[in-house]
Parts: C-alpha cells; structure tokens; sequence
C-alpha cells in the first residue's frame, strides 16, 4: 500500500525565524514520504518525528552560528587530545519506525572508526552520534527524539548557557560533567569561548584556544 502524502502545502509553507509548527497524527509512512518528497537539497527548515507528531523548526537568524562555532571548539579540543571523531552534521536519523531527529550538528567520537566510511546511517545496525549539539531548543519534543534513538549525550545552548544531558535508564539528566569531555569545565568553557567568537572572530578564537591547549 502506498502511504498517502501529509494533506499540507510543504512546498509553500514560510515560518517566520524563531518558530516551530507541530502537527500532529501523522504515520511513519507519511513522514518518511515528506523527507523524500523534499530531498536533501531541501529550503525548508529542520523536521523531526516523534510518536507522531511531525515538528518543523526554523531558526533564528543568530541560531546558526553558536552551534557552528561550537562545533569547531570541540573538534580542536579533540585534534588537541589526539582522539578521532567525525562530523555528521544534520543528517537525519530515524529509529524503529518511532522517531526520526536532524540535530543542528553531531559528532561520532568514540564510534568514529565504526562510522567513518559511511555515507548514511541505518540505527538498526549503526551507533547513534556521540554528541549532538542544539542551539535554541525551546521544543520538548526534540528531545524526546534523541532519547528514542539513545543518543548518549546532547548539549543544548541557549541564552549563552550550555546545558549537558546525558542519558539515562530513566531518561535525561542534566549534568554538570561532560562524559565527552570529563576533565573540562565546558558548562563554563563553551560560552565563554563562543562570547569570544562575536567579539573576537572565530579564528582567532580558535587560534588562541589551540595555543592554549597545545601548550
């Protein structure tokens, strides 16, 4: 059987920065027939799933950058410490025919090697990311979505504040410690050094901080 198409005019929806829509009962089948309908190329902004609610997300114009800048800070730290890692970016990952999340960026990091040759992920049978990084989360439901695919640790930044959840049996939890990161203080780190960033340029911010590490 053919799903039918989500009954809304996708191509011509234009949400204002900042917004989020929620639609609800929506199937699986349908929301896997919009992500294909839309491709990758895609000027519409983020979409998640989860127990059918499909979310559509559209940053805000200062949304982009922090979580940008962020993600170079966390690979310099780990060039620095000589780990290896790989940046998935968005890419949408979709679990058990339940939920499906494109983060705004995330890392594979203890899974690099397992993960390094691959152009897509199946979470039947690979790792989710390591990390995911979100900036500007003001929707419960992405969150729902990355305990569904059993991402281990997700950081949320907003208002220059970086919150680390790190998942449980029961669920999220905030913390203090980052398991990426246990010897760093980046709850205090990440803001700072994203502060800079728009104060300094991101160069040579990141300059600075690989001086600093490197010593």
């Amino acid at each position: 059987m053919v799903a039918s198409p989500v009954t809304i005019p996708i191509q011509t929806m234009n949400l204002s920065p900042g917004s989020h829509l929620l639609i609800k009962e929506v199937s699986w089948e349908q929301y896997e027939s919009l992500l294909q309908e839309l491709g990758e190329e895609r000027c519409i902004p983020r979409i998640n799933y989860s127990k059918g609610i499909l979310e559509f997300m559209s940053p805000l114009p200062a949304h982009e950058r922090p979580h940008r800048i962020i993600g170079y800070i966390v690979t310099a730290i780990l060039d620095a410490q000589g780990r290896d890692w790989e940046d998935f970016g968005s890419t949408t990952f979709k679990k058990l025919k339940q939920a499906g999340v494109e983060p705004d960026t995330c890392f594979y990091i203890n899974n690099a090697k397992r993960v390094k040759s691959l152009q897509r992920i199946d979470l039947e049978i690979d790792p989710p990311p390591d990390l995911a990084i979100e900036a500007d989360i003001t929707s419960k439901t992405t969150l729902e979505v990355y305990e569904a695919i059993r991402a281990p640790e997700v950081w949320i930044f907003i208002n220059n504040q970086l919150k680390i959840l790190v998942l449980q049996q029961s669920g999220y939890v905030e913390s203090r410690i980052s398991p990426t990161f246990p010897d760093l203080d980046v709850v205090e780190m990440i803001p700072r050094l994203v502060q800079d960033a728009f104060t300094q340029g991101t160069s040579k911010m990141l300059r600075a901080l690989r001086e600093q590490l490197y010593r």
